[in-house]
Parts: structure tokens; sequence; C-alpha cells
């Protein structure tokens, strides 16, 4: 980086200084262009009325930029599976939709190449590389718009951003309202009424159910709190101060809508990777929390997410905006008490392995089995009963492209990823940490791929039908 050497002060103001008793005069360094930083800017350089109309005026620029890559990467349509359904019933969809790249034939065709072929020939499947936030350089939490109304319907906060809108067509996402079970309470089945739990109705739905303190830990989860898009300062992305947002804004009634968001943990912004919100369900059984961050408890983890990760994790902003430091011996153990009873949905093809009944399950589903703990090798990390091995793993895509940088966005390898539970997988699309991959099929496609296991057609559909009855 240039930089000039500006010497300044005269004879008079050098003895004016050290009079007063300044300190000592030397040579000031200014810099061309300013230093790279791991901190956001404190102090906004611009009037938040030109920021809203600055970014206002971008936004359907913005937005079409990345609906062009969505549609160059992905099948968008809406092709449900026959008679596949998540738990409340919204439809599961079907067929691989991430497109081969021009001059492959087909996807096994794309197996059959070594990692070092797919990479020299430039053939990894864009729809394989890391999915981009929708504004990668802007970042921050993006909510799906039956969400939004949703919330905005009960209680009259608004989670619109002037700046961007979410991506991803409702038909790809989960079901919503998503149905809550609990582990406590198996009787009960889903106990959420078909309701998106909140504020408002959280007591009604859950008194008498939980003992007190899950239910302090429930009334925290469906508080708002500020965070860095959603707040009262100048530098928000919402067009009216707000009281922030609430962690069933994104795990809406413990499992998820798809909120997409940017890790706190990298630096700098284009290497930062986009989130795919988890379902929560099953956390009870888990040992690691958040995608890479390798947490080693849930209470960890939701201290965490309160102090810093709301914030793009910036302590510095967090104090600017408002930050919600939880109690841990109280009010973080009691949130965490109530995650803990969040269930998996009912899978009434398993016996209490965690394998398939036989008298139950089709051919089709119990081939697929096979190849799961065989020929795809998909138990060596997902094992039974909950098909987590609780640890991290690291595929090393990078094997199979060369980095570059696409919509703000830098490709390069994953890195260590925790391995989720494949439990209730059907109800939780899109798949992979970013959400890149909008189908079982195409997460078997992938999986194909980088552990070259060169599965046969019938092979596949044989995995996804077992896959849907986890």
């Amino acid at each position: 980086m240039k930089r000039k050497t500006v010497l300044f002060g005269t004879a008079t103001a050098v003895l004016s200084l050290w009079f007063v008793g300044a300190v000592v005069w030397h040579p000031a360094t200014v810099w061309a262009e300013p230093p790279a930083t791991s901190y956001s800017p404190v102090v906004m350089q611009e009037s938040f009325d030109a920021t809203v109309a600055r970014m206002s005026a971008a936004k359907q620029q913005v937005m079409q930029r990345h609906m062009e890559l969505l549609e160059e990467r992905y099948d968008l349509s809406d092709r449900p599976a026959e008679g596949v359904a998540m738990s409340r019933g919204k439809p599961v969809q079907a067929g691989v939709r991430v497109k081969l790249p021009p001059g492959v034939n087909s996807w096994q065709d794309l197996s059959a190449m070594s990692p070092e072929e797919i990479r020299q020939k430039g053939l990894w499947p864009k729809g394989f590389l890391p999915l981009p936030h929708p504004n990668h350089p802007e970042g921050g939490m993006v909510f799906p718009k039956h969400h939004i109304d949703e919330i905005q319907k009960q209680e009259g906060r608004d989670l619109t951003r002037f700046d961007l809108d979410f991506d991803l067509p409702e038909h790809l996402l989960p079901e919503f309202p998503p149905a809550v079970y609990l582990t406590t309470r198996t009787d009960l089945g889903d106990v959420s009424q078909g309701q998106v739990v909140t504020l408002q109705n959280y007591f009604e739905l859950f008194n008498g159910i939980l003992n007190p303190k899950q239910l302090e830990g429930l009334r925290l989860l469906v508080t708002p709190f500020p965070q860095q898009q959603f707040n009262a300062t100048d530098d928000r992305r919402s067009l009216k101060p707000s009281m922030g947002v609430t962690c069933f804004d994104c795990h809406v009634n413990g499992h998820s809508n798809g909120t997409t968001h940017l890790v706190g943990d990298i630096r700098p912004q284009a290497f930062r990777h986009r989130l795919d919100t988890p379902a929560l369900r099953g956390v009870n059984v888990q040992r690691l929390f958040g995608s890479q961050r390798a947490l080693k408890s849930i209470e960890d983890f939701t201290e965490f997410e309160q102090r810093a990760a709301y914030f793009d994790g910036d302590p510095v902003i967090a104090t600017k905006k408002g930050v919600n430091v939880l109690e841990r011996g109280s009010q973080v153990h009691f949130m965490a008490e109530f995650m803990a009873i969040l269930d998996f949905p009912p899978a009434p093809k398993l016996n209490l392995l965690g394998t398939l009944d036989s008298k139950k399950a089709t051919q089709a589903e119990l081939r697929g089995q096979k190849v799961f703990f065989e020929r795809g090798r998909c138990a060596v990390c997902h094992k039974p009963p909950y098909y987590t091995d609780l640890s991290m793993n690291n595929l090393h895509t990078e094997r199979f492209f060369e980095p570059h940088e696409y919509n703000g966005r830098m490709a390069t390898g994953d890195g260590p990823i925790k391995t989720f539970p494949l439990r209730g997988i059907k109800d939780s699309p899109p798949y992979l940490h970013d959400g890149r991959l909008l189908t079982l099929e195409d997460t078997v496609e992938f999986h194909d791929v980088v552990l070259e296991t060169r599965l046969s057609e019938d092979e596949k559909k044989d995995l996804v039908a077992f896959l849907r009855c986890l």
C-alpha cells in the first residue's frame, strides 16, 4: 500500500507545542487509501435519509444480479414429490435442481471424473459452489416474506429491509409454521396448534405444559432484542427504529424458516459464509453448536449469539446498538432448558435403533438404507440413531475448483463443518450449511461427487427414499 510522508509544523509551532507540554513533533503518516480493518464503522459518514435513498435506489439492481445467479445455477420451479410431505403437510420438492455445467451430459459422467479433472476442466457445477448472500458485500439477516407478514400481523414489528429481499422461493423452504414436538410431552404431538409462536401467544400455548424455567426460557426466545440490521441506530436497515429480532424469528417454532445471514467469525467480508438457519430440533443430542464455531454447549451458543453473532461478530458495534447481555446463571440456562426439549418429528418407519423397520418400509427404502450404510459411505459421519457423529468434518471441496469471486463472494474451501443430524431432514430444506443444495436429490449428487462413490441412478433414488424416512 502506498503512503506519503508529510512534514508539518513550523519552528514557532513546534516551540509553542513544546512549551505547553504537547507530544514531541514527528512526521505524520497519511494513508492514500484506508487500511483493511476487522471492525465495522461506528460513526456514519452520511445521514440515515441519504443511506435509505442510496440503498433503496440500488435494491432492484442488487436483487436482479443475485436472481440471475440463482437462475444460472438452479431449476427453481415448483415440482413437489408425489405423496411426500413435511410434518404438517407441505409437499417436499423433488428432483435435482443444480444445473450441470456445459459439456457434461449427465451426473454419472461428472461423478466418473477425478477431482483433478473436474478442476482442470472447470466443470464443478456452479450450484455446488458456495452460495452468496443476496448482497454479499452488505450481508445481514434477511427474512422470508411470509414470516415478515406474520410477525407484522401479530406484533406490529416490521422485519422488512429497505435494501434487500429474501431470495429463495417459498416452495423450496421449510413449511410455515412448522410443528413443535417436545421430548417431555410426546403424547401431545404438535403443540403449536398451527400457530407461529410469538410473545403474543407463547403463554397461552405453553402454560401448563412447561415448567416455570422452560416457560421463561421460551419468553426470552420470542422477545426481540437489538440486532445489526434491526435496531434504533442510524446504520440500521429498517425504515423505522426497531426493537430488534427474536431467536425464533429465524428458528421459528424451534425449527427454521430459511432466514439467511452471514457468519460472524470470518474476515474479510468476501470470505464470510452465508448461513442457512438450522433447526433447533434435537439439540439435546448434539455436542457442538454453530456450523463452524464448534461451541461446546447450547448455553455457549446462546450467549455468543446475543453478545456477538447478532452484530456480525463485532462487540464494538454491539455496544452502539444495544447488546442484550444475558445472565448466564438464569436466563441462558432457562433458554437452554427449553431448547433441550425440542424433539425431532415422528419417524414411524424407524425402530428404536434408528434404522428401518422392515415390516413398515418399502423395498426401495430398504435398498436405500443399504446404500447409506455401505456404498454411499454416509454413515461414516451420519451415525444412527440421530444420524450424526457429533463432530466436525472437512469435505475439502477446494479440490474441485479454482478460487474465484462472484457477486462479492470469494469461493474457496468450506473448511470444517459440523455434522448436523439427519433426523427429520425432509422438513429442513435447503441443505448444506449455506443452503446451496435445494433438494435431497441435490445433496445426494453433491456427496456422490465429493466422496467419489459413483452410485448408480437407481442407488441414488433409493437413497433419497431412505432419507425421506428419517
